[in-house]
């Protein structure tokens, strides 16, 4: 069974199933009000860092060296930003809830979290819109000096054309190309061969071979290492002994290098979690206290309710 209450309202199961003909609820946002509040949260958040700003720059002496340190400037300008945008959040929720006309707390809180999150999406938007302007007009900047450079380059490349276009023929270039072609073929046949009766060329491209199949495979049979010691004290003219110690440290040397080569792509991927891990906790640390100062505005800007005979008066 329900009843009606002496302001209108249902209670017990027509609280959940209104009777038929019973005006609906009216909407209880005002998105006025939560814009207005965005406004002069944003707008208190910019003139309170401009402020910031001009003090930092104070700080700054150059010609007496008594500027302070890059590590305790950074925080405090840090900090001076958190704050700042703290204000503003809490000063733009107490805007919005005094502005809405509401007198329920639930109400000013909601509409706290409205101004909150309406702002962080208009700063990401203005953020991004700001990296964008930045980016294009770098790259204008360097359009126009790499069009300059090109201006300025014309003239020497028309002055070396000539000696260029005598020097990149036909028959110059085939001429050249075929004596790559020849040279690679004939390191290629050699191999296998004996290491003193081969060129140099046929030693380096065997050598090669060695050294890719070393690299990929991890390590090389004892024939193969034979084989490699021998090219090496063929093609520099030293004993086997001393072609065996030379391959044995450059293998010392690559395997060295790999394992810096890993344990610094290791650091550098630590360095880049850890980084990701940080920032991404700050910025959930200062959208939750964003949060909450919008809320506390909020609910101090709600209105107050007196009770006078069992009405409720603003």
């Amino acid at each position: 069974m329900s009843t009606q209450t002496p302001t209108g309202g249902y209670s017990g199961a027509a609280a959940a199933v209104l009777p038929e003909g019973a005006p609906s609820l009216p909407s209880r946002v005002s998105w006025g009000a939560v814009i207005a509040g965005a406004v002069v949260a944003l707008t208190i958040g910019l003139m309170l860092n401009a402020l910031g700003a001009g003090v930092g720059a104070t700080t700054v002496d150059a010609a007496a060296r008594s500027s302070p340190s890059a590590s305790s400037f950074g925080i405090g300008a840090a900090i001076w930003l958190l704050v700042s945008n703290l204000i503003g959040l809490a000063v733009g929720g107490y805007v919005a809830a005094r502005l809405s006309g509401t007198a329920d707390n639930t109400d000013g809180t909601l509409h706290g979290l409205a101004v909150w999150g309406t702002t962080f999406l208009i700063s990401a938007v203005l953020l991004g819109n700001l990296v964008s302007g930045i980016a294009s007009t770098a790259t204008s900047g360097a359009s126009s000096l790499l069009g300059g450079v090109a201006s300025g380059a014309g003239s020497v490349a028309s002055a070396a054309g000539q000696q260029v276009a005598d020097r990149t023929s036909t028959g110059t270039l085939q001429s050249a190309a075929q004596s790559v072609t020849d040279r690679v073929q004939g390191a290629l046949s050699g191999t296998g061969g004996n290491p003193a009766a081969m060129t140099s060329d046929q030693r380096k491209a065997e050598m090669g071979q060695l050294v890719t199949r070393r690299v990929t495979d991890g390590q090389l049979s004892q024939q193969d290492r034979d084989r490699l010691n021998g090219l090496v004290a063929a093609e520099y003219n030293i004993s086997p002994q001393d072609a065996q110690a030379r391959v044995t440290q450059a293998e010392q040397q690559a395997t060295q290098a790999a394992r810096q080569a890993e344990e610094t792509a290791r650091r550098a991927a630590d360095t880049a979690a850890s980084g990701t891990s940080i920032a991404s906790f700050s910025i959930f640390g200062i959208m939750l206290l964003g949060a909450i100062a919008s809320v506390l505005g909020a609910r101090r800007g709600t209105r107050d309710l007196l009770m006078l005979r069992g009405t409720r008066v603003a």
